[in-house]
């Protein structure tokens, strides 16, 4: 007669962001579900079912696949960004995107083969990260 409610997840009841702080250099990869933000530098690919947020002193040499993304910082690698990607005016984006809104503010630095899939369904989301 009554459903239980979903039990939410560890990530949903801290409700807060990771975050790799200025000065932090990581070598490899990292997989999260829940929000991420980073000052340092990732050498290597990232992957999140959530936001990632690239301050002005980050640096990602690799590939980003990601549901929203905000950059300040520097990206150089293959992107996908399932729904909004939005670039600051001192973003500096090279490689190859894909992405269903993108947002450029001048002055950004963008050197890209970009396309544009608008947003997509979850089902097409899991289909493109394989």
């Amino acid at each position: 007669m009554f459903d239980k409610p979903k039990k939410k997840t560890y990530t949903d009841l801290l409700g807060k962001t990771n975050r790799i702080v200025e000065g932090t250099t990581i070598t490899g990869s990292i997989e999260t579900v829940a929000d991420f933000r980073l000052d340092g530098v990732l050498l290597g690919n990232f992957t999140s079912q959530g936001r990632l947020v690239l301050g002005p002193s980050a640096v990602i040499k690799g590939d980003v696949i990601c549901e929203n993304a905000d950059i300040e910082g520097e990206v150089d690698g293959k992107m996908t960004v399932s729904k909004a990607l939005i670039l600051k005016a001192s973003a500096v984006v090279s490689g190859e995107i894909s992405v269903g809104q993108l947002s450029v503010e001048p002055g950004a630095v963008f050197k890209v083969t970009c396309k544009m899939t608008g947003i997509m369904p979850a089902e097409e989301q899991s289909k493109t990260k394989k």
